[in-house]
């Protein structure tokens, strides 16, 4: 139940890498960096590369830049703090700011279920009812179905957020983590903080789990489908549609998954090596996904192509114009 508040903290302590030594600071913190603008840019590009191509406003894309947005929120809400508190030793965060921060990561990783469970449905019904796909996968009816998942994405974390902030925190106040997330600073409350713990932990397995479950019922389908198909090179490029998507959600749920089973079966491992895990599922994902969309989507590869054809010969043509 929620409790009567007796906070008597003011802030944070982000402890992240814990056996980390003060000389592999710069590295880290240069790491993140890299890490942070390789994503911002990357997926930044995606959505400039869909707003601007026309070929691309399909249901399939709207998935793609409906993701490309989370993981720029994701990336923006989490990396900045963890460059600071490496870069310039600036561990500490505001009481009310960490309770920000843990609520939009995780309505961001919310957000990014319910984009991959939406991404199976699509291929689903590409393959499985190609007849319907283009009357019920219009890009309208895509459009609203992402902007549902953005709306509701935040109503399981408000939840475990409520329960949390009523809890009573008087110390200790150090997070074991490099971000602001539910179980670190729970585990800080001085109080029995079981039933809060365990209501969000029910929440967080209803939000991995459901979803997931629903992508394995969809791609099962898809692949007996798929196995019908008489022609190899149809089933070739039947599997090739869905491709870029497993490999995306593959990565979001397989080191997620492997985490929470460690949990749950009280499997004790290395703090530091946790922490990589976490980092790993949270910040690898949306690094990787634009690379993962530009080599293996023919439509955005044959965008790219057009354009630098068209600004070579732009180019070119102004050359030879200043030898006129």
């Amino acid at each position: 139940m929620l409790q009567e508040n007796r906070t008597t903290i003011k802030e944070f302590i982000l402890v992240c890498f814990p056996t980390l030594h003060p000389e592999y600071h710069g590295l880290v913190s240069f790491i993140f960096c890299f890490v942070y603008v390789i994503t911002v840019v990357g997926n930044s590009f995606l959505v400039v590369t869909f707003v601007l191509e026309p070929s691309l406003h399909k249901p399939m894309y709207i998935i793609m830049l409906s993701l490309a947005l989370s993981d720029i929120g994701f990336s923006t809400v989490a990396l900045p703090k963890m460059i600071s508190r490496y870069l310039f030793d600036d561990k500490f965060v505001a009481f009310n700011v960490c309770f920000l921060q843990m609520g939009l990561i995780h309505s961001f990783g919310t957000l990014n279920s319910y984009i991959m469970g939406i991404m199976a449905l699509d291929r689903y019904m590409a393959i499985c009812l190609p007849l319907r796909y283009p009357m019920l996968m219009k890009n309208r009816n895509m459009t609203t179905l992402n902007g549902f998942a953005w709306i509701l994405s935040m109503a399981p974390t408000s939840i475990s957020l409520t329960y949390a902030y009523m809890l009573p925190y008087c110390g200790p106040n150090r997070i074991h983590q490099c971000y602001c997330d539910h179980h670190s600073i729970t585990t800080q409350a001085c109080a029995d903080h079981r039933y809060e713990t365990m209501i969000s932990f029910t929440i967080a397995m209803l939000v991995l789990l459901i979803p997931l479950a629903f992508i394995v019922y969809t791609y099962v389908h898809i692949i007996i489908s798929v196995s019908k198909i008489a022609s190899s090179q149809g089933r070739w490029k039947a599997f090739s549609t869905c491709s870029t998507q497993i490999c995306i959600i593959s990565l979001y749920y397989l080191p997620r998954c492997t985490v929470y089973i460690f949990t749950i079966a009280r499997i004790s491992i290395n703090e530091d090596i946790r922490l990589t895990l976490i980092l790993f599922y949270s910040l690898f994902p949306p690094l990787v996904n634009p690379f993962i969309y530009c080599l293996r989507t023919k439509e955005i590869k044959l965008a790219l192509a057009r354009w630098f054809r068209i600004r070579n010969i732009s180019k070119k043509s102004s050359i030879a114009a200043s030898f006129k």
